[in-house]
């Protein structure tokens, strides 16, 4: 389970692999499809490229496919020998991983984007909301007050210490999550990669989507949001073109059935946000569109219409 929808890969590997039988022309040169296709918290997830040459897009694909395994292992709750595993179990983590530093500090900015709405330390909240529901399942009501009072003691990303030789919890009991941030931060890493080795179209859906350049057409991508409240429709249908969606909602992970308690808790509270149903954010980057529509998700709208008129870099989507 997770707060948002967490890191964890089930990844097919290159099995996975699937060639199209279309040939796209593209300045003289026919170009193929390939794509990747592997599971990511249970759905299922991909990313597609076109190439003239098989054996490079193939090669591509499986240093993909190595890389997403391994930034599983720094990042996944599920897998206790994983670095954040270990910072949770211990409090601190001594030379962390690179790509550690890098996504806490992206949380970080994040965390200060949005006055504190999006907050990796809320992982004992979510904690507690799980025993609570799985020892009380008719549960119509949460935790107690003074449970949530307590939980909230150990939440704060103020108490969280950031540097390079080590990270550091200065409150016992602390844990943290990169549910929000993980899958944003993942979808780029494919996408930078992929654009390194020179592809000029692909699409990176690994939670969050990413396009590197258009269809091979030149025409953008286009994605469309599925509508919260009624999952078999769409909302709206939006272009990628070197820019990145991703969004958020409280309907993705319940603790019970009436969808009243769910993982998107706010840090400051220690409840489930009832404001909106979903935000999705359109920005640079997948990792910081995962993120604040994560944080913007915990923030009344309009306070988010505020936060999307002071960026003109962004373009945010709410779903009352």
């Amino acid at each position: 389970m997770n707060r948002r929808r967490f890191i964890r890969i089930a990844a097919t590997g290159i099995a996975g692999l699937s060639f199209s039988e279309t040939l796209r022309a593209q300045r003289g040169l026919a170009l193929k499809e390939y794509s990747w296709n592997g599971f990511l918290l249970g759905a299922e997830g991909q990313f597609r490229l076109f190439s003239d040459d098989s054996h490079k897009a193939q090669a591509s694909i499986e240093h993909c496919f190595a890389e997403i395994r391994r930034l599983e292992k720094i990042f996944s709750l599920y897998d206790s020998s994983s670095s954040i595993s270990e910072l949770n179990r211990g409090g601190q983590l001594a030379s962390p991983p690179s790509e550690l530093i890098s996504i806490l500090q992206a949380a970080d900015q994040a965390y200060r984007s949005t006055g504190g709405s999006f907050d990796p330390t809320v992982q004992p909240l979510w904690k507690l909301y799980s025993k609570h529901f799985a020892q009380n399942p008719s549960a119509q009501v949460g935790p107690s007050a003074e449970a949530i009072k307590k939980t909230l003691s150990r939440v704060g990303w103020s108490q969280v210490s950031v540097e390079s030789g080590a990270i550091r919890f200065q409150q016992a009991g602390m844990a943290i999550t990169l549910n929000g941030i993980a899958q944003g931060f993942i979808t780029d890493r494919i996408s930078e990669i992929l654009q390194s080795e020179g592809y000029e179209n692909v699409l990176v859906e690994l939670g969050e989507t990413r396009a590197v350049g258009p269809k091979p057409s030149g025409d953008p991508w286009r994605i469309g949001i599925v509508e919260a409240k009624k999952q078999s429709s769409l909302f709206e249908r939006i272009e990628l073109n070197n820019t990145a969606l991703a969004t958020s909602g409280g309907y993705g992970s319940p603790f019970e059935e009436s969808g009243r308690y769910h993982h998107l808790l706010d840090p400051r509270t220690g409840k489930p946000s009832h404001y909106c149903t979903a935000v999705s954010v359109i920005a640079d980057t997948a990792t910081e569109a995962d993120a604040l529509s994560t944080g913007l998700c915990l923030m009344a709208p309009a306070q988010i219409r505020d936060f999307a008129a002071s960026r003109d870099d962004l373009r945010v989507i709410i779903q009352s």
